[in-house]
């Protein structure tokens, strides 16, 4: 529907409204107004990687691992998955009656915060800590979830959060302020938001818990008011976070009671309030404190969306059947999101197994055969779980023996009291190892040791890291195990940076796959058997442990120091790796200008003997330029089919925004000489000898 006819439509409906009854719409739970034919409508829906907490659905990897396969295509086709199992449940569970939390059209997602500080809980929602990276996923996935040029309506509505400087610490997240300089918001913090605004067109924004520069986010005068309707044009509707508005007076104390919080929120363009805050409204309209028309424009906004979606009165995806839902296409596309997320981070060889000189596999490790460790947070359920060792098993077949133990807790150290711990198991994990020809170690974390304040599973923790190491648990059954001396491929399950230490240099492989998705341990197993190659790449950058100690505080919003863009020293795998069974390198570049962008040719070369996919990357720095980042930044990217032994050329476009830097007044400027690098990964030496590979350079 064209949005002047939704708008138009909006405020007549909104004219025939009582002020107390449009009032009532601005709640995330609306109430139904049935002498005009309003329906009731909750607007919280999630959808991260799969429509979420609304029963069965198909599960992808979670946010981070989608964000490792460098995939838009991908990722929009993501998006349309998700989008049509929640039209499908909508319409099934609408015909029962059921509009409650969870069944809507307004999915929040996707979270396209900067994975700035590696200790950060929520991290793994997010798409890395790049913010041309984020940009181009996010855009994608929205296109995907709204239906971008299917049909006259929008499919579903999807939100950008947490607008707008948001990643920690989660335990002070409800009264904290995030400090950001000019240069740090236009050149990390705010370019992902415009993007999905300007580009995407993103029907909603959620506003953080934070303040950011002294201003809660979800009455930020700054940030809602001047940027994004004003120099944005921004045209959907707004939503706080849950329950932030009541920080506003609670904790922020930049109020002192709840009707002036409402009355700050929504004079800053907060059009729906998830939590209470918005049931003082009407008082604060009775105390002159709110006027009339804050409340029929937030209306506005709000049925302008429903009518957009065709929630009012119908839409072409109202015969979408619940037969859609977990259908054999839709799980096929997860499981392609699953092999291409995961992260083979090192490699002497032993990758892939060969199955036919292998009698007996031994499966270790905690998340080996964990449900928990397959789906991250916010996630659905799935009608069926694929683990690790399942994966491996069923893929290993009747002529391999499998042999199978948890060896430790997830985080429960064994020198505990065993009365409270009866599952002490490295014993039999060493006894495994023994008896094995090739040992999979399969270790990490999952929601309950990093997510969100007070989540699922998470309630009495902050959700942050403490550090970058595994629990002592586990480092302890890493070294067992590895003293043993078997071939060992270590598994890594993890949304984050995690230094294994020691444990890195014994294996003889290290796989990443991130949390893959319900039936992940399938992707996951075919991988390891070279059915697949490997080809995802790191979107964040792996730290050694120590080198936390040379970050600024986590509560420090300061770039410097932090990510591939600022960080001064080595790391432990640097952000744009991945290896993979080939041998992928760029042989050659060039770079013209093409109606006003620069594009760049670059022929690749695979000189190994397996076929694969891989991503070619592009960076620039501005040479000359006291503004540029300290490192060169990411402009381009593209994933590419590499068959074995031939050459494929490529051709990238670098838009002329990409080729800007930002000054200390965060201002986008042309500054600089423009030097790009064509590789599969940074032009960084560390790259180079993880690799073997150098990027080539070019220059207009």
């Amino acid at each position: 529907m064209d949005r002047q006819i939704a708008i138009e439509k909006a405020k007549a409906l909104v004219a025939q409204m009582s002020v107390e009854e449009a009032a009532s719409q601005l709640r995330y739970d609306a109430p139904a107004i049935d002498r005009l034919g309003v329906k009731e409508y909750n607007w919280w829906n999630e959808a991260l990687h799969g429509v979420a907490r609304a029963g069965i659905a198909t599960s992808f990897p979670q946010a981070i691992g989608i964000a490792a396969a460098f995939d838009p295509q991908l990722t929009q086709e993501l998006g349309d998955v998700a989008a049509t199992e929640g039209r499908a449940k909508y319409n099934a569970l609408s015909a029962h009656g059921d509009r409650d939390i969870y069944k809507g059209l307004t999915f929040w997602s996707p979270n396209i915060n900067i994975f700035r500080d590696p200790r950060w809980g929520r991290g793994h929602e997010t798409y890395g800590e790049d913010p041309f990276l984020t940009a181009e996923m996010g855009k994608a996935y929205v296109r995907g979830l709204q239906g971008e040029g299917k049909g006259e309506h929008l499919k579903s509505a999807a939100c950008a959060k947490h607008f707008a400087v948001h990643s920690g610490p989660e335990g002070e997240r409800h009264r904290f302020n995030a400090v950001a300089t000019p240069k740090d918001m236009e050149e990390t913090y705010l370019p992902a938001f415009e993007a999905l605004v300007t580009e995407a067109k993103v029907e909603a924004v959620m506003g953080a818990y934070n303040r950011t520069n002294g201003e809660p986010c979800c009455g930020h005068s700054q940030l809602m008011v001047n940027t994004l309707r004003g120099r944005w044009g921004f045209e959907g509707h707004f939503v706080s976070d849950c329950w932030a508005i009541s920080d506003f007076h609670q904790y922020h104390h930049v109020t002192d009671t709840p009707e002036e919080s409402a009355a700050l929120a929504i004079k800053n363009g907060c059009d729906v309030n998830c939590g209470n805050t918005y049931v003082y409204l009407m008082k604060a309209y009775e105390m002159g404190l709110v006027s009339e028309q804050d409340i029929r424009t937030a209306a506005i906004h709000l049925f302008t969306t429903r009518y957009m979606l065709g929630e009012m009165d119908g839409s072409e995806y109202d015969t979408i059947p619940y037969t859609a839902v977990e259908c054999p296409q839709h799980l096929d596309k997860a499981h392609e999101a699953a092999l291409k997320s995961c992260v083979l981070l090192k490699n002497d060889g032993l990758l892939p197994l060969r199955r036919e000189s292998i009698k007996t596999l031994g499966i270790i490790g905690p998340n080996a055969n964990s449900r928990d460790a397959l789906i991250g947070n916010y996630h659905g359920t799935s009608s069926r779980y694929i683990t690790v060792a399942e994966g491996l098993q069923d893929a290993m077949g009747d002529g391999v023996r499998v042999l199978y133990s948890d060896g430790s807790h997830l985080w429960k150290d064994r020198t505990e009291n065993l009365s409270q711990y009866a599952n002490d198991r490295l014993s039999e994990a060493l006894s495994v190892a023994e008896n094995s020809d090739v040992v999979v170690l399969v270790v990490g974390l999952d929601e309950s040791l990093e997510g969100e304040q007070g989540d699922t599973g998470n309630s009495d923790a902050s959700g942050d890291k403490v550090d970058l190491l595994l629990p002592k648990a586990q480092r302890d059954l890493l070294d067992a195990v590895l003293a043993v001396g078997k071939p060992t491929v270590i598994c890594l399950m993890a949304g984050s940076s995690i230094d294994l230490g020691s444990a890195a240099q014994k294996a003889n492989a290290i796989l990443h796959v991130w949390y893959p998705g319900a039936r992940g341990g399938k992707a996951v197993a075919e991988l390891m058997l070279g059915r697949v190659s490997p080809s995802g790449k790191l979107p964040l950058t792996f730290y050694h442990n120590d080198q936390l100690g040379l970050m600024p505080a986590f509560t420090d919003y300061s770039m410097k120091g932090r990510t591939y863009r600022y960080f001064e020293h080595e790391p432990l795998f640097p952000f744009g790796f991945g290896l993979t069974y080939g041998d992928v390198s760029v042989q050659s570049a060039s770079v013209s200008r093409q109606d006003g962008r620069c594009v760049i040719t670059a022929q690749l070369i695979n000189q190994g003997s397996v076929s694969t996919q891989d991503v070619v990357q592009v960076y620039c720095q501005n040479e000359g330029s006291a503004n540029a980042p300290r490192n060169p930044r990411l402009v381009a990217f593209q994933r590419v089919d590499c068959p074995a032994g031939q050459t494929v050329t490529v051709t990238l476009a670098v838009q002329s925004r990409q080729l800007e830097v930002v000054n200390e007044a965060g201002e986008h400027v042309m500054e600089g000489s423009p030097v790009f690098y064509v590789g599969m990964g940074q032009p960084d030496s560390l790259t180079e000898k993880l690799t073997g590979h150098k990027s080539v350079v070019c220059k207009l």
